[in-house]
């Protein structure tokens, strides 16, 4: 009875961390802490993190499911590389999703969501005019982010952090690509604007327009 009560708890401390340990994990691979085609060690992950054996080998498993690991055959895992064709063709579903999204957020705006767009408009332009690329590329995920929750679509949410967790690597690289922040910033703040107007229409074509320059872009890094 005290062994079956032992192996309970231990399945419970298991499925009590791994949510956490996959968004550890997750993090760690967006912020190139691990290089695509890095081997995932199970036995390093889990001296790293604290987290038991099974933990780490459920949530290399979940991370599979996202597209971020890959398994190989008595190998293991490791981070899975994205190709820049297989980049674009996750920002041309996006435009789907994220136009939807945007529509949406205008619809839902409150004042209170209002005043928090402003507030992160001005970070956005105060980024781009003290160079600051690392900043401006993570406001602009926080932009991603607060489009999504204004838009209080569930199913538009859950495709779209999926997809953008495959491509993160490359958005960041985009960042830093010369001129780009120059070209997008206006892209991102026209976006916010026409939210702010509570114009769906003007949402969806900013939001199109962004992210088909994105696309040229990525061809041009083929």
């Amino acid at each position: 009875m005290a062994d079956m009560t032992d192996a309970a708890l231990l399945d419970t401390d298991d499925t009590m961390e791994r949510p956490d340990l996959t968004q550890q994990i997750r993090d760690a691979i967006l912020d190139a802490q691990f290089a695509p085609h890095q081997r995932l060690i199970e036995a390093d992950l889990s001296e790293r993190y604290g987290a038991s054996r099974a933990a780490v080998r459920t949530a290399l498993l979940n991370l599979a499911g996202e597209g971020l690991v890959e398994r190989l055959p008595n190998r293991g895992a490791r981070v899975r590389a994205i190709s820049v064709d297989e980049a674009i063709e996750i920002v041309e579903v996006r435009i789907g999703l994220e136009t939807l999204c945007a529509r949406k957020a205008a619809e839902n705006l409150t004042p209170s969501d209002a005043a928090q767009l402003k507030e992160l408009r001005g970070a956005i332009e105060a980024a781009v005019r003290s160079g600051d690329l690392v900043g401006y590329s993570r406001l602009n995920q926080e932009l991603d982010r607060r489009i999504r929750d204004l838009s209080r679509h569930g199913t538009a949410t859950q495709l779209l952090e999926r997809l953008r967790a495959q491509s993160a690597r490359h958005q960041f690289r985009l960042a830093f690509h010369p001129g780009r922040a120059a070209q997008s910033a206006p892209e991102h703040i026209a976006i916010i604007d026409a939210i702010l107007a509570r114009d769906p229409d003007a949402a969806e074509a900013a939001t199109r327009a962004h992210l088909s320059g994105i696309v040229e872009v990525l061809h041009g890094m083929e």
